[in-house]
């Protein structure tokens, strides 16, 4: 009987790979723990940087506006459609056109209606003791930045050119002329801030339709372009207006400043005026006359807000307003070298009586409010 022999070798494979596969299965458990380990820490890890950010977030935010961030823009729409419409190259010119008639029609009416239009005229030394008992004088102004307008006079004292004293003068002439391009000055910028509120309403009732009518017309603006309307009503910096009235008058010596109530020696061909002792018989020009000082103010600032040759001042002007707000006189002054004959040299006199009586520090004064209404409004 043959035995089979066993092949040892046969088993000793399977038996051998069965060992190291247990042998491999007793090393891969410690590994699996240890992964899962590190899985959970780091998962632990995620979860508390979330959980502390969410948490955090609005004290880091809060932290940066108030300690990085230099400088907020808040975007208005309207302003933004205005400077759309300023600087698109290709659209219709804006501030063209000017309608010379019914410009100043309004100024009539504005004095018919003025209740309290005192037509005294007064004398020097009864102004500047009016002026003591109520307190008002040029340094209060300039440390306050207020002025009350209710020290506005209707004309200048006819003892003026008698007032040795140049320094006297002139500060007499301002005390005067202060109050009444301040209060115009005001309406303006009431009148600018409402149209603002009507242009980012949705609908606008009548009375807002109507009114800007009349802005329209006041402002000889064509086709209602509100781009133009935007840019011609504005302020005239209160160091350019006293300086030019400074200029025009000899500081309110002149004949047409004791008679005719000219601040600014408009010019008139159809009006009211007093005709220039220089002009020669053949020249039909006149320095408009006006009934009180107001008046006359109210025409020069609608007169630089509307004519065509000002045109590149409102310009520089809107520019001023669209980049910071404040209006800078000396940089805008340049641009009334049309207003004289003597053109570029006149721009550097009005420089020079700007400076020389530093003007510049009644640009930010306002009206002295006799009411919270008043206050809040301007």
């Amino acid at each position: 009987m043959v035995k089979k022999i066993r092949n040892d070798s046969i088993f000793k494979k399977p038996l051998g790979d069965k060992l190291e596969t247990s042998k491999k299965s007793s090393k891969k458990l410690p590994i699996k723990n240890n992964n899962e380990f590190k899985i959970f820490y780091k998962f632990s890890l995620v979860s508390a940087f979330l959980i502390f950010s969410f948490f955090s977030l609005p004290s880091i935010v809060n932290f940066l506006n108030e300690n990085f961030i230099l400088k907020k823009t808040i975007v208005n729409v309207s302003k933004k459609n205005f400077e759309l419409i300023l600087n698109k190259k290709n659209n219709k010119k804006v501030d063209e056109i000017s309608i010379s008639d019914n410009v100043f029609d309004d100024i009539d009416v504005f004095l018919s209606e003025e209740d309290n239009t005192n037509t005294s005229r007064l004398s020097a030394s009864t102004i500047e003791q009016l002026f003591e008992d109520t307190n008002y004088s040029l340094k209060k102004v300039k440390k306050t930045k207020l002025v009350n307008i209710g020290n506005s006079l209707d004309h200048l004292p006819v003892e003026m050119k008698n007032i040795e004293n140049v320094k006297k003068r002139k500060n007499l002439f301002i005390q005067i002329v202060l109050p009444l391009i301040i209060e115009e000055n005001t309406k303006i910028k009431l009148d600018r801030k409402r149209l603002f509120l009507i242009l980012n309403k949705n609908n606008n009732s009548n009375s807002d339709i109507n009114w800007l009518k009349n802005k329209f017309k006041q402002y000889g603006v064509v086709q209602n372009d509100l781009a133009t309307l935007k840019i011609r009503m504005d302020e005239i910096p209160v160091s350019i207006a006293i300086a030019q009235a400074a200029k025009e008058t000899g500081w309110g010596t002149s004949r047409f400043a004791q008679k005719g109530n000219a601040l600014f020696g408009q010019w008139t061909w159809s009006g009211e005026g007093i005709k220039p002792a220089a002009a020669d018989n053949n020249s039909k020009h006149k320095v408009a006359s006006f009934k009180v000082l107001q008046a006359s103010v109210k025409a020069y600032q609608r007169n630089l807000n509307t004519h065509s040759s000002y045109k590149k001042f409102r310009k520089e002007r809107a520019i001023q307003r669209d980049n910071n707000g404040k209006l800078n006189s000396l940089e805008l002054v340049k641009y009334l070298d049309k207003y004289a004959e003597t053109g570029i040299e006149y721009t550097e006199i009005l420089k020079k009586i700007i400076r020389q009586n530093s003007l510049i520090d009644f640009d930010d004064v306002k009206i002295l409010p006799t009411s919270n209404k008043i206050k809040n409004l301007i």
